[in-house]
């Protein structure tokens, strides 16, 4: 019995450093895990923020599309100034046609109108 007793208790040990084992793997490939968690929640959020930077690009340049666009005053409005300022009539009405001393109202708000 004595011997059978000492049997059972070198079996046991030999269980219980083989549980040990097991559980100091276990706690390795958990540590790994725990890293690996990490390093991916940190690289979601940098991913979410482009992201959302990206959106707000996009939401922008859409906003800017949406808004009429500025026409590109150009060499046509200079010569309808110079016209202008050199007399003669650039409104619709009376186009060409000399201006007399006074101011147009017409041609002043075809001139001053945003373009």
């Amino acid at each position: 019995m004595d011997r059978n007793f000492l049997e059972t208790i070198v079996a046991f040990e030999e269980q219980l450093k083989s549980t040990q084992e097991q559980f100091r793997a276990l706690k390795e490939f958990v540590a790994i895990m725990m890293e690996e968690h990490q390093t991916l929640q940190q690289e979601n959020r940098h991913l979410r923020e482009r992201l959302d930077a990206i959106h707000a690009e996009e939401a922008k340049l859409q906003q800017e599309q949406k808004r009429p666009a500025k026409r590109d005053i150009g060499e046509g409005y200079d010569n309808l100034a110079r016209l202008y300022q050199e007399g003669f009539h650039v409104c619709h009405p009376q186009f060409g046609s000399p201006r007399k001393e006074l101011d147009c109202m017409f041609c002043l708000a075809f001139l001053n109108k945003d373009n």
